[in-house]
């Protein structure tokens, strides 16, 4: 039987004590009631006149399932995290191959450039974005001076002024990682698929893009997982007619103050996250011993 080794206790612990039993805790409080208390839920189990009495219920769960208004949420969620992934890896990997080509000196710079954006809070950024996009901002000007419009595009406020500042800001949650694994693709393999007589784009497709798709799956997830509940930039530069999941958990734990209602809208996204990361975690698994664990 092999023990654990000491070193590894304390991240165990760490990870056990502020990720493993706030999630519990957090999926407890689905099967909680709503109750006029501080906080506003009733214990999940009590003793009363000598009985242990159970407050437990699904209810909270069953109501966000059938509710338009939640489900509505999910979806638009959903669709933005996917148009989000999918913008990132479109202009993502370029960029990481681009700076993987690059000679060792200009790569420095590149990365720095690709990590540059994090020197700045993340909220300053988002409101550099509604200056940029206002009708009488930066980019309107420039389209007016150029011919390419006649009045001022309504861009802000809107779903696609969402879309641009999400792809703007988890870029380079993709970047970095497709950056690792492009850089330490073995070289001998590329020049021997070229001196053999394949075509670039063979190459790219044959070679390149397999030995690189676990970087293309971990980048993918790392953007996916916070963009699905996001809560600043469509609070920001978005409309009220979109409604986000960030958004309706605000609502339901501060303004409402359901927190179990608000736990199982919180639950039933991090299970529509767990079913992507085994996915990634059963793929890796496969490249590395052939067979799925």
């Amino acid at each position: 039987m092999n023990r654990l080794p000491f070193a590894a206790l304390l991240p165990l612990g760490w990870l056990l004590a502020f990720v493993a039993l706030p999630v519990a805790l957090v999926l407890a409080l689905a099967f909680g009631e709503t109750a006029d208390r501080i906080p506003p839920i009733a214990p999940l189990l009590e003793f009363a006149h000598g009985h242990l009495v159970s407050h437990l219920t699904v209810a909270h769960l069953a109501d966000v399932v059938r509710d338009p208004l939640y489900r509505s949420a999910f979806g638009n969620a959903l669709v933005n995290a996917l148009g989000t992934t999918a913008l990132c890896l479109l202009i993502g990997f370029p960029v990481a191959y681009a700076i993987a080509l690059a000679p060792e000196r200009q790569r420095r710079v590149y990365l720095m450039l690709a990590i540059l954006p994090f020197w700045t809070s993340f909220l300053m950024r988002t409101y550099a974005w509604i200056g940029l996009l206002r009708d009488s901002g930066p980019v309107n000007r420039v389209l007016l001076a150029l011919g390419v419009v006649d009045h001022p595009v309504h861009i802000l406020y809107s779903p696609a002024a969402v879309l641009l500042v999400m792809v703007y800001s988890y870029v380079p949650f993709f970047i970095l990682p497709m950056y690792a694994v492009l850089e330490k693709l073995p070289r001998d393999l590329l020049e021997a698929a070229s001196d053999l007589g394949g075509r670039p784009g063979y190459v790219f497709r044959t070679v390149t893009l397999p030995l690189s798709l676990p970087g293309l799956l971990a980048g993918a997830l790392l953007v996916f997982v916070p963009a699905l509940g996001e809560y600043i930039i469509p609070d920001l530069v978005g409309n009220s007619d979109t409604i986000m999941l960030g958004g309706v958990l605000w609502s339901e734990f501060f303004e409402n103050r359901d927190w179990p209602t608000a736990a199982a809208i919180a639950g039933i996204a991090a299970a529509l996250l767990v079913v992507p990361a085994l996915l990634l975690r059963q793929h890796l698994a496969r490249d590395r011993t052939g067979t799925v664990t």
